[in-house]
């Protein structure tokens, strides 16, 4: 996963939060959601996860860390999504604020499968699969060309990270709401660990690197192709 950290609520009202955050217990269960949207919302969900629900038919407190599997983790998201859209959707909507909420919600099980959803605003989601190999949230429309162009489902895990970083960038490069610093988390399968959990700073040096590599690989790509034909003026 890769998330910024840049929330905006207006050119003059833009903050720093963090949107990627990680559950884990190490070798048993490592979990992760990123967020997207309205952020009372995004923080409340995440709030309610970590303290819990109670199940009316069992009596169980419901969290995220003693869901018995990612499918019912995914579940009790979507589940809090629409309790919450129920309880201060409407007074929202008077104050004409926007509540839209979005989540990737990733991570392992010891026994389980890895896995990857995204959770809608309605709280019904879907899974990535072999035919749809990345998913994204948020503002897309800059980044997502470039993961369509160079992410398959047999892409290596580091090289997926390196394109993910470069869409970020690309992103970022076109739209203020969207900026540094960067979190990004790479789990591996079976491991129910994290293989690298790091937060990239203004003037980290790999990213600037990047950065700097993809914008002059940009220009040397454009001026190696050929110009259109033009018809003469004779």
């Amino acid at each position: 996963m890769v998330a910024d950290t840049r929330t905006n609520a207006g050119l003059d009202n833009i903050s720093t939060f963090r949107k990627l955050h990680v559950y884990t217990q190490p070798g048993e269960r490592i979990m992760a959601i990123a967020s997207s949207g309205n952020l009372s919302l995004s923080q409340a969900v995440r709030s309610t996860l970590t303290e819990g629900v109670e199940n009316p038919e069992t009596g169980e407190i419901e969290t995220l860390m003693n869901a018995p599997t990612m499918f019912q983790a995914a579940q009790r998201i979507g589940r809090t999504i629409r309790n919450l859209q129920t309880a201060e959707g409407k007074a929202l909507d008077a104050a004409e604020v926007d509540h839209e909420v979005a989540f990737l919600f990733g991570g392992q099980i010891k026994g389980g499968r890895l896995q990857l959803f995204m959770i809608y605003s309605a709280g019904n989601f879907i899974e990535c699969t072999t035919d749809t190999p990345y998913l994204q949230i948020g503002e897309h429309k800059y980044g997502k060309p470039v993961l369509d162009r160079a992410i398959g489902f047999e892409t290596d895990l580091y090289d997926a990270l390196k394109i993910g970083l470069i869409s970020m960038d690309s992103t970022m490069r076109s739209n203020l709401g969207v900026g540094l610093p960067i979190d990004i988390l790479v789990v591996r399968r079976d491991s129910c660990d994290a293989a690298v959990n790091y937060r990239i700073e203004p003037g980290e040096p790999y990213f600037q690197d990047l950065r700097e590599r993809w914008s002059a690989a940009l220009r040397a790509a454009h001026i190696a192709i050929p110009r259109p034909p033009s018809r003469s003026s004779n």
